[in-house]
């Protein structure tokens, strides 16, 4: 059965890769044979699919217009990462997006889809390629059908990413790069592209925003985008309206601003973050200015797993779990030697284990000599490492650093 899908585009369309590219951002070196045109779709349809779902609190939201097949929007628990799984059909035919696709270091994304009986993804949209959104991506090629995968032309030197364009590669999977203006209709859902316009030097910041439309329903995905993205999204003038937004960068306060808010205008806000996470996400000033906002919130490190089902007039959301939503972001001690590097510190615990640089927490890793805090998140966001000398990949850490941390000897990779 072959599967149309229309394009409409607010700019001109025929380019397929972004032009800009900012200082210290690596762009678009991917194989000229991965960057097909997006044309029709072949995909045999689904059988029927069946779930359970532990429904602890609904939400019923009256809008107006015409009822659609139900479409569901899965806001998978996968810890301190992301991954939304969104299914819906027109006329018998099934459609299946995934937007991110958690961590690395798990499999949890796989076993889900499978849980819901997933056999064929018609669109993977990786918002920008840390390990903790393009995480997965290999083995859900090796493990379905993947028609399509959308990346915003960034590319990263991280083990995760090769990995993840091999499986594109070897599996046949349709490369594409997204712009801003173009709308896609893919069956009754419209998918519009808001950000990004070009490319900084800042991996979150150039994350890939979408819009989804299903009848009257919104919903808005900016992935890791802070303040910059919000800021350059509100000044292009497109429509930010939107039901449902998941919350940018697991609810950390450099996203979610009180003028993107504003804009955006959500009833329910979704975030998803990992238990006792290491980041202390979500942070207490994005909660409270959800709240201040009116939005109700939900997180997937209180409630699993959330669901959203709507027939594109109304909408409801189902929960695994009740709780509410704490703020007690784990206490981190970092001491600094006065007119020292502020990266270069003194521990505040026994430097006497090693310290996992694949696995240890934010705090553990502030151990090590020349990582601070910023380093430490820079640190985590290129995992894996193969040695301790792939610190190099850390802004700020040469060749001279990495002899001090080899010196020091509690940095290493496990095994």
């Amino acid at each position: 059965m072959i599967k149309n899908i229309f394009i409409g585009l607010y700019l001109l369309a025929g380019l397929l890769i972004f032009s800009g590219c900012g200082q210290g951002t690596t762009q678009s070196p991917i194989p000229d044979n991965l960057k097909e045109d997006y044309g029709l779709l072949e995909k045999q349809a689904n059988e029927e699919q069946s779930e359970v779902i532990e429904v602890a609190d609904t939400i019923p939201v009256e809008q107006q217009g015409l009822s659609l097949p139900k479409m569901k929007v899965h806001y998978i628990d996968v810890g301190q990462a992301d991954a939304t799984l969104i299914e819906y059909s027109q006329d018998g035919e099934v459609f299946t997006i995934l937007i991110d696709t958690g961590d690395w270091n798990a499999t949890n994304v796989v076993s889900y889809l499978q849980a819901q009986n997933i056999t064929e993804i018609d669109i993977i949209a990786v918002t920008h390629p840390h390990a903790d959104h393009i995480g997965q991506l290999n083995k859900i090629i090796n493990a379905f059908h993947v028609t399509e995968v959308w990346m915003n032309g960034e590319t990263s030197d991280s083990q995760v990413f090769a990995d993840a364009l091999a499986a594109i590669e070897n599996n046949g999977v349709d490369y594409y790069e997204p712009e801003v203006g173009e709308l896609f209709d893919i069956g009754p859902l419209e998918v519009a592209v808001l950000h990004p316009k070009t490319l900084s030097g800042t991996t979150n910041n150039n994350s890939i925003a979408i819009r989804l439309q299903y009848g009257e329903i919104s919903l808005l995905f900016t992935g890791d985008g802070e303040e910059d993205a919000e800021n350059e999204m509100l000044s292009s003038g497109g429509n930010l309206e939107a039901d449902i937004l998941q919350v940018g960068h697991h609810g950390s306060k450099t996203s979610t601003t009180d003028r993107f808010l504003n804009a955006v205008k959500p009833d329910v806000a979704i975030y998803s973050a990992g238990e006792n996470n290491q980041y202390g996400h979500p942070h207490t000033e994005t909660i409270n200015r959800l709240k201040k906002s009116g939005a109700l919130v939900y997180g997937t490190d209180i409630h699993g797993t959330i669901i959203i089902e709507t027939d594109g007039k109304t909408f409801s959301v189902h929960t695994n779990d009740q709780g509410t939503i704490k703020h007690t972001p784990p206490p981190v001690e970092i001491i600094t030697e006065p007119n020292s590097d502020p990266e270069m510190k003194t521990p505040s615990v026994s430097s006497g284990s090693c310290v996992n640089i694949n696995s240890a927490s934010e705090a553990e890793i502030q151990r090590i000599i020349h990582i601070g805090p910023a380093r430490s998140q820079d640190l985590i966001q290129h995992r894996p490492y193969q040695s301790v000398d792939d610190l190099t990949k850390i802004h700020g850490i040469g060749p001279a650093r990495i002899k001090d941390i080899l010196t020091q000897d509690i940095a290493c990779t496990g095994g």
